[in-house]
């Protein structure tokens, strides 16, 4: 399933926690996904299997059937959902622009210097 931009549907945050431990390891059964999230959540193995199911639906796993068990494994890279999520936060909110998205940061004081560094670097990099 896409949405209307041809782009993966979007994740919910605690479908993102799911897929965090994905991406970090993987193939897991949903017992493993389980022994990594549940605890800190509050989550039961129900809860993740739900997840789990949602994010095979929308694509963005893979299962393959090892015995009785499902194993799970991404099938979007982080870096491309992290990029797409950017772009549709800088469309909704800043019309399309970056420009205006680190104002915004720089005027609530939400960069550091080392944010600041950081930029710089990669703006001189975009320049050569």
């Amino acid at each position: 399933m896409a949405d209307h931009e041809g782009q993966p549907e979007r994740i919910s945050e605690a479908e993102y926690a799911v897929m965090d431990v994905l991406w970090k390891h993987s193939p897991l059964s949903a017992s493993d996904v389980c022994d990594k999230v549940c605890g800190e959540r509050g989550w039961s193995l129900a809860t993740v299997k739900t997840l789990l199911s949602r994010l095979v639906a929308k694509q963005a796993l893979a299962t393959q059937p090892e015995g009785k068990r499902f194993l799970y494994s991404p099938l979007i890279a982080r870096a491309d959902y992290v990029g797409t999520e950017s772009r549709r936060l800088v469309d909704r909110l800043f019309g399309g622009r970056a420009a205006p998205l680190f104002a915004h940061l720089a005027q609530t004081e939400a960069l550091t210097s080392d944010d600041i560094a950081e930029i710089e670097a990669l703006l001189q990099e975009l320049k050569q």
